[in-house]
């Protein structure tokens, strides 16, 4: 039995946690273990995994159920649109950036300054966006360039 401080949940107020669907738990439990230092809670129906000061909480996709009627759950497909992605503050980025390759993950771009930030872009393995970013120019008030077009 797992301990209950271990769980994401609280005796009071609230924790926020992310969900995210995937085709394979094991798969994407030894990723988030390997490459953001992940600590197995539950290993599943749902896995949870503790992940610096939060939970990351996976399971296989499915159809509607009673409590969520017209939703369908999905792991994300090579093309999709992207609504909403993780982001991960890392205090030194060049290091995140090594270590992680180093483990497998697969970045889009090596680390870009964007001014107020230094930052890239991963997916895990089932496509799942991850930003992960160290705070540099904002710490002294300099902040990016608003974007063209309304995207980030």
């Amino acid at each position: 039995m797992v301990e209950r401080d271990a769980l994401p949940a609280p005796e009071r107020g609230l924790v926020l946690t992310h969900f995210l669907t995937v085709r394979d738990v094991a798969r994407s439990r030894a990723f988030y273990r390997d490459v953001f230092g992940g600590e197995v809670v539950l290993e599943e129906n749902p896995a949870i995994m503790k992940v610096a000061n939060t939970w990351i909480i996976m399971n296989p996709g499915g159809g509607p159920t009673p409590d969520k009627p017209d939703v369908t759950l999905t792991a994300p497909e090579p093309g999709d649109p992207v609504s909403a992605f993780m982001n991960v503050r890392v205090a030194d980025i060049a290091a995140f950036h090594a270590e992680a390759t180093a483990q497998g993950a697969r970045f889009l771009t090596d680390p870009i300054d964007r001014k107020a930030e230094i930052r890239c872009y991963m997916r895990d393995p089932d496509g799942h966006l991850i930003e992960i970013g160290q705070a540099t120019g904002m710490l002294h008030g300099v902040y990016a360039d608003r974007p063209a077009g309304g995207t980030r």
